[in-house]
């Protein structure tokens, strides 16, 4: 999965400009719900779907948010790229973490850049973030399944 580059940062362009990489951070998390649902089965597929549709909610109020505010909008891409091949379901859980733990960086970045009910907008998506990946962990039998700091680069 490709997402925005470089590696957000709270210092770069403001509020606007970090609810804006958030928000093309959701498209591309939406994207890799679809290579990764098809790998999985039963109660894992379902979460996926209920991943997928989170990031969808999101994405909708960050769009409905940013073209009231007057702010731009970022276009979401026609594709993206994986930054592995998903064959199997191995593959796909290893992608659902990845996918929450980009997409929660961008939402950390947003934390640091926004204030009051912004703020408090990004931060549950943080955590949502960082709890989703957990999940997706513990389905994978990976260990640890917490990090200290979710969302902070390694």
């Amino acid at each position: 999965m490709s997402t925005p580059t470089p590696t957000p940062t709270p210092t770069t362009g403001g509020a606007a400009a970090a609810l804006g990489a958030a928000l093309a951070a959701e498209y591309a998390a939406i994207w890799a719900y679809g290579p990764i649902g098809v790998r999985l089965t039963d109660a894992a597929r379902k979460a996926a779907r209920d991943a997928e549709a989170a990031h969808r909610r999101r994405r909708d109020e960050l769009v409905l948010q940013l073209s009231t505010g007057g702010g731009q909008v970022p276009a979401d891409r026609a594709g993206y790229a994986l930054p592995f091949p998903v064959t199997d379901r191995a593959g796909a859980l290893r992608l659902a973490v990845e996918v929450e733990e980009r997409t929660a960086a961008y939402w950390r970045a947003a934390v640091a850049a926004t204030t009051g009910a912004d703020r408090e907008r990004a931060l549950a998506a943080l955590v949502d973030c960082a709890v989703r990946a957990t999940r997706w962990r513990r389905t994978a039998g990976t260990t640890p399944l917490t990090v200290p700091y979710p969302g902070r680069p390694a």
